[in-house]
């Protein structure tokens, strides 16, 4: 079906309005939020997406039976910190200071001052905030962070009542903890880095905590999540929001000694399987704090796997399915991730969402749940996934999602068109760029429909379609937001 932003409107309208019912009300419980969110981790990775895995994930195969597991949701980059900008504000993060790439260990705060994020929006509904795990989106306001001061601007000044984890990726330095504005540990010891073989082995040179171990890392992490729920059991009153930002399966690949030679492939399908033994440990602190039937949990990815050909080749193992490229590209490998959902009593069991989502979605969905009307200024690329949770959408939510790759180039996806403004995969996969030839295609489109490997470019045979994909992105460019306002 073709749908027109009029008819659009009005699915959306009536999806949202039945969901009024039950969810409305001064008497309704609030429900905790649990964000977990893997690094890296594959659409491919897990059993539930791909039979063929060769690694074991028994807590996320479990998981997805208990809720709802979605097929065709997206990063809005194909890179972390883009994505983690859009999930915890709902806006696509080439509207901000940051065109393209990531942030290292360095950088200066992203989230801009006054930006509603998803924790401050929670808060002002009495929600209790916490954060644990990788930060990624700069800290501080000079243009290279000096760890010897408190992190203002950091988490607790976008929203978060405690936060506790490491500034960026595990392969940048500096290597260190910190908790809320203060660093745990100075970074007064340096590493020469590590490099590979074996394949994923990996960081960069530079300062370290003098007791900061990388294989202990994601314990670590676990622990403060396992303790941060059980906190909050005794104080069960107050409903709380959790973000449990992963630094795995993102290099250096550093599992534990449990898991090596859990999986058939390698050293990174051995940390996916600690990955996902992690989120069993999330599920079971939950239970035990009997917090679980008023929880709504996700359990996502930043963005796919960087799983290259020579991985393929080396091991029986597609870590993004058969989904074409790998993290960093434009095409699906780069931004489908997998997307998991319960809520007890209000999400059906073992039920599948085809529904097109994005990971900017957060807000729009969390606004819903606790009947926060979002501003204008707010969330200008989220929307509202609660009904497609709830199994009650009726159409598609979104009008259209724009993906955009590490090296600056954009997509967009109305239902199973999906445009490239290039040629080459604008990330990892070689050739990343090709100039287009007079008379050739000047950029990729693809029917995902009969297509879902992206093989064959139609961008030439369908001009009208072309066009009208371009001007819908230009104008969400223009316009400053995408959602339906």
């Amino acid at each position: 079906m073709n749908w027109n932003r009029r008819e659009f409107c009005k699915a959306l309208a009536a999806g949202s309005s039945a969901l009024a019912g039950p969810l409305a009300g001064a008497a309704q419980r609030l429900p905790n939020i649990v964000y977990v969110l893997a690094d890296d981790l594959g659409w491919g990775d897990l059993d539930c997406y791909n039979r063929d895995s060769a690694v074991p994930t028994p807590y996320a195969n479990r998981f997805a039976g208990q809720g709802v597991r979605f097929t065709d949701m997206h990063s809005p980059s194909s890179v972390c910190t883009p994505t983690r900008y859009g999930i915890l504000t709902g806006r696509y993060c080439w509207r901000s200071r940051l065109k393209q790439g990531v942030l290292q260990g360095y950088s200066p705060s992203l989230i801009e001052p006054g930006r509603l994020t998803v924790p401050a929006m929670l808060q002002q509904r009495g929600y209790y905030t916490a954060g644990v795990g990788k930060w990624h989106l700069g800290l501080g306001d000079r243009e290279r962070t000096d760890y010897t001061q408190p992190l203002h601007p950091g988490p607790a000044d976008r929203g978060f009542d405690y936060y506790f984890g490491i500034p960026s990726s595990l392969d940048f330095d500096p290597y260190l903890y910190f908790e809320n504005d203060r660093v745990v540990e100075q970074p007064t010891a340096t590493t020469p880095g590590r490099t590979q073989p074996p394949r994923g082995v990996f960081w960069r040179a530079g300062a370290i905590a003098p007791h900061f171990e990388f294989p202990a890392v994601l314990p670590t992490l676990t622990e403060k999540v396992v303790a941060l729920i059980g906190e909050r059991a005794r104080k069960r009153q107050q409903p709380f929001f959790l973000y449990f930002a992963m630094p795995a399966p993102h290099t250096p690949w550093v599992p534990v000694k449990p898991f090596l030679g859990r999986s058939k492939a390698g050293l990174y399908g051995d940390f996916v399987a600690q990955v996902d033994d992690t989120f069993g440990r999330v599920l079971r602190a939950l239970d035990d704090a009997k917090l679980s039937d008023n929880t709504l949990v996700i359990f996502t990815s930043d963005n796919g796997a960087h799983w290259t050909p020579e991985d393929k080749a080396t091991w029986p193992h597609l870590a993004n399915a058969n989904w074409r490229g790998m993290k960093a590209d434009i095409w699906d490998a780069g931004h489908r991730i997998p997307f998991l959902a319960r809520w007890p009593g209000k999400i059906k069991p073992n039920t599948v969402s085809n529904q097109l989502g994005c990971l900017t979605d957060l807000m729009g969905t969390a606004a819903d749940i606790v009947q926060f009307k979002l501003p204008q200024d707010a969330g200008e690329d989220s929307y509202d996934l609660l009904p497609a949770l709830l199994g009650r959408a009726r159409g598609p939510i979104r009008e259209a999602v724009v993906h955009h790759s590490n090296q600056g180039m954009f997509s967009i996806r109305v239902q199973n068109w999906k445009l490239e403004l290039g040629l080459g995969s604008g990330g990892f996969s070689a050739p990343a760029h090709i100039d287009p030839i007079a008379g050739g295609p000047q950029g990729q489109l693809y029917d995902l429909s009969k297509d879902p490997a992206e093989a064959d470019n139609v961008y030439l045979q369908h001009p009208g379609v072309v066009a009208r994909l371009s001007a819908l992105l230009e104008r969400y460019q223009q316009q400053g937001s995408s959602r339906v306002m």
